[in-house]
């Protein structure tokens, strides 16, 4: 009896190629597009799963709000770690890791390069984190300062086959001694580093490890077994909301600790702010698998479109199949059959797909997928029962369809009408709902791309194009104004500045103090120190009065320009109301005789965007602290951009040639920022046209049916004077009336959805009825082309056969 059903099956996609090839190509895409993000979202998930005790260890984040505004922080203060282990049993061990997006020079022996992602760490990581390792003891490992751990790959690349254990590497000109050897790192891991340092050999003074102002430290705890996190957050929270909170005495702001379970890090994360960890967007993997569920739908649909349109042309083989003794049953499992078949070969076909796509995901999105189902049984058997339940899921309604047509009818030609009637009511909601999803898709892309291309685009305040920065290193530091003077010889050089925090890079959140007749008042504000060049070199804009002047002898010790938000959030009212404000600020490095520098605000500038459009600006504050040197950013013209590196190059090298110069553009830095969002607008287009593919597939092939059915009506007319155009606008004129109701529902429903989406944008665009219009006019225009091929193919043919054909 299968033997029968599969010959039937086989026979009856042999006899219509055009429709099995249709139903076969938009199930495979749609499987593919389902299957690759699948693959993608497992892989999300997989993060910190493979970490031994893992469920007991969390990482310590704190929540900011300054007045209302709230900002989360992966960062915290050093003092944390040192109140949790002493005062809450339930507490095991802690970890603190000082993290740098630096480069560092390795020199061994001869060989000397640049390396990124080394981090201070506590001897206590490898409690929090029991990495595998290849040579050294993790107990001891990071326990004495100038000690360090290396990957494997580092040891292979600076030792050779030599055991680097007790070897020494000079990092920035001081030594290290290798103390352990890492083994790979779990793949799966949030952390991804090359190497660590002892924490004690950054040179941290022991008081200011006790601070709970100082937010630098990335903190994890690891709980004994049966602990109640929650519980211990609640008393943890309320000690620093009665002793640290009053004695921070900053205005109108709070900062509360929370404990994120590790497993949640990598997809829950994508709000924090200064976080090094490998980051994933949880609403970005639930979109994607929403998006990928929607693809699969349509294509499911179109299944089930083509299969209940084709089964009136077997009508007449259900009437002798029930004349000759098969009963419902047996019919239901022939069609059931032949859909399984299909949904069978489109799965082996979206498999191979999917195989031939892997390496290019792996490119596109920097993970490393593996997917084989010839060498992982669980996948192979996974992909055979999902092709199984896809296919009985697509082919139940059409077996029912044909195995309920009633057997005196359709042998003598009569109309089934109840069947009919269902059926094209249920082909018209199919596709209503496929092009709903599509313009749903087409709206969401679109709107996805005019975000990033503002995001891009917007003035941020200052001018990134042309500016070049890099660390001060060696003897640049102590020779730093005859090298900026000596960079200015060139007359391809703008203009050169130098100082702590730049826009696009590093910079520090610190306090501020407002003196007053009732005592000072703290502020939160970043802190970003230059020279009398930093607004020049930036262009930044003046809005009220004037930039740092060599001429005045006390704006280094005295002076201070603020941003417009600074202005509001100090209570200065207007930009010119602010200018003669006084300011104070506790010095990083204070001398005895002046701990505090008291100045007054002397200029205002423009708010500018120092980080991505995800970050709200805050109230900022520049000024001239000479003792703090870290960068150098340098403003060159566009003209001859190579000979203008080489020469700083060759001046750098006349101060520091131990050191290779290690320089990157600003606006580089600021496109990578959006990365994440380029990538998900680049998936977004690929599905909008999966499914858009998929959906004019199943429309071609129901306006060939329908030509087909009206074959004798397109002749009757032909002959009776219509035209080409009137053919045509007969055969597409139902679809386009589809498509276009499809459009009206998808739309409350895209805006909606992507309003959400823009809400996490502090400056975003906003949703124009433009953009509804254009999704409108191309879903028409797709679904037009689509149809009028095969209505011109109709309108073309001669009326003379089509009549005398019966």
């Amino acid at each position: 009896m299968f033997k029968n059903y599969f010959k039937t099956a086989f026979r009856n996609l042999l006899r219509s190629k055009g429709f099995s090839l249709v139903n076969i190509a938009s199930l495979a895409i749609g499987i593919t597009g389902c299957l690759v993000i699948a693959l993608f979202v497992w892989d999300e998930l997989k993060f910190d799963q493979s970490i031994t005790g893992g469920e007991n260890v969390y990482r310590v984040y704190t929540v900011r709000n300054d007045n209302n505004t709230v900002t989360k922080a992966a960062v915290v203060a050093p003092a944390i770690a040192s109140y949790l282990d002493q005062h809450y049993p339930e507490v095991d061990t802690t970890a603190r890791i000082l993290m740098s997006a630096d480069k560092f020079l390795f020199e061994v022996n001869q060989k000397s390069d640049y390396e990124e992602k080394g981090w201070f760490a506590e001897a206590s990581f490898f409690k929090i984190f029991p990495l595998a390792f290849d040579k050294g003891d993790p107990a001891t490992a990071l326990t004495m300062p100038s000690s360090m751990v290396i990957t494997s790959e580092l040891a292979k690349r600076y030792f050779g086959k030599e055991d680097p254990i007790g070897k020494t590497i000079k990092i920035d000109k001081e030594d290290f001694i290798v103390t352990g050897v890492l083994g790979p790192l779990p793949r799966h891991f949030h952390l991804d580093f090359h190497y660590l340092m002892s924490l004690s050999s950054a040179g941290i003074a022991a008081e200011r490890m006790q601070s709970w102002d100082w937010s630098q430290f990335y903190t994890y705890a690891r709980l004994k077994a049966g602990s109640n996190v929650q519980r211990l957050q609640d008393k943890f929270q309320a000690y620093v909301k009665k002793e640290i909170i009053p004695r921070q005495q900053q205005t109108g702001t709070t900062i509360m600790p929370y404990f994120q379970p590790l497993q949640n890090i990598h997809l829950q994360s994508a709000d924090f702010v200064y976080d090094n960890a490998i980051r994933g967007n949880e609403t970005y993997v639930k979109g994607l698998s929403i998006i990928a569920l929607f693809v699969l739908i349509i294509a499911c649909f179109n299944f089930i479109n083509l299969a209940t349109a084709r089964s009136f042309r077997r009508a007449k083989e259900i009437g002798i199949r029930k004349v000759i003794g098969a009963d419902r049953k047996q019919l239901i499992i022939q069609f059931i059959g032949e859909t399984v078949l299909l949904s069978v070969l489109s799965v082996m076909i979206a498999t191979i797909a999917t195989c031939l796509i892997i390496p290019s995901l792996n490119s596109f999105t920097g993970k490393s997928i593996r997917f084989n189902p010839l060498t992982d049984p669980g996948i192979a058997c996974a992909l055979l029962v999902s092709g199984i339940i896809i296919g009985i899921l697509a082919g139940i309604y059409p077996a029912f369809v044909l195995s309920g047509f009633q057997p005196i009818k359709v042998l003598k030609s009569m109309k089934i009408t109840g069947n009919s009637i269902r059926a094209g009511w249920l082909r018209k909601g199919l596709v209503v709902i496929q092009f709903a999803l599509s313009a749903l898709l087409i709206v969401s892309s679109l709107i996805v791309y005019r975000q990033i291309r503002y995001m891009n685009n917007k003035d941020l305040g200052f001018q990134k194009e042309q500016v070049l920065y890099f660390q001060v290193r060696g003897d640049v530091e102590k020779n730093l104004e005859t090298f900026k003077s000596e960079l200015r010889n060139s007359t391809n050089i703008v203009s050169v500045t130098s100082g702590y925090g730049l826009p696009g890079d590093q910079f520090a959140g610190d306090n501020i103090t407002i003196p007053g007749k009732d005592g000072n008042k703290n502020y939160p504000a970043n802190v970003f120190i230059g020279d009398h060049d930093y607004i020049k070199t930036l262009g930044l804009r003046l809005i009220a009065g004037r930039d740092f002047s060599r001429e005045m002898a006390t704006d280094e010790e005295q002076a201070f320009i603020i941003n417009e938000t600074a202005v509001k959030d100090l209570g200065f009212g207007t930009p010119e109301k602010a200018l003669g404000q006084r300011l104070n600020w506790d010095k990083w490095e204070p001398d005895s005789l002046h701990p505090v520098k008291e100045g007054r605000v002397i200029g205002v500038v423009q708010d500018f965007n120092y980080k991505s459009l995800h970050e709200k600006i805050m109230a900022s504050v520049i000024q001239i602290y000479p003792k703090v040197v870290y960068k150098v950013a340098v403003k060159i013209r566009p003209d001859d951009i190579k000979s203008t590196i080489a020469f700083i190059n060759k001046v750098w090298n006349q101060f520091s040639p131990g050191y290779p110069l290690a320089y990157q553009f600003m606006d580089e830095s600021y496109d990578a920022m959006y990365r994440s969002e380029e990538k998900l607008g680049s998936l977004l287009w690929a599905f909008t046209i999966m499914a858009i593919v998929i959906g004019c597939m199943g429309l071609f092939a129901l306006a060939a049916l329908s030509a087909e059915q009206r074959v004798k009506e397109i002749g009757i007319r032909k002959v009776l004077g219509a035209g080409i155009l009137n053919i045509v606008g007969l055969l597409s004129r139902n679809f386009l009336f589809l498509v276009l109701l499809a459009s009206i529902i998808a739309f409350p429903i895209a805006w909606w959805a992507m309003n959400n989406w823009l809400d996490d944008f502090p400056y975003r665009i906003t949703i124009s009825i433009g953009v509804f219009f254009i999704a409108t006019l191309a879903a028409l225009a797709i679904a037009f082309i689509t149809v009028s091929f095969q209505a011109i193919r109709a309108a073309l043919a001669n009326p003379v056969k089509s009549l005398r054909t019966e």
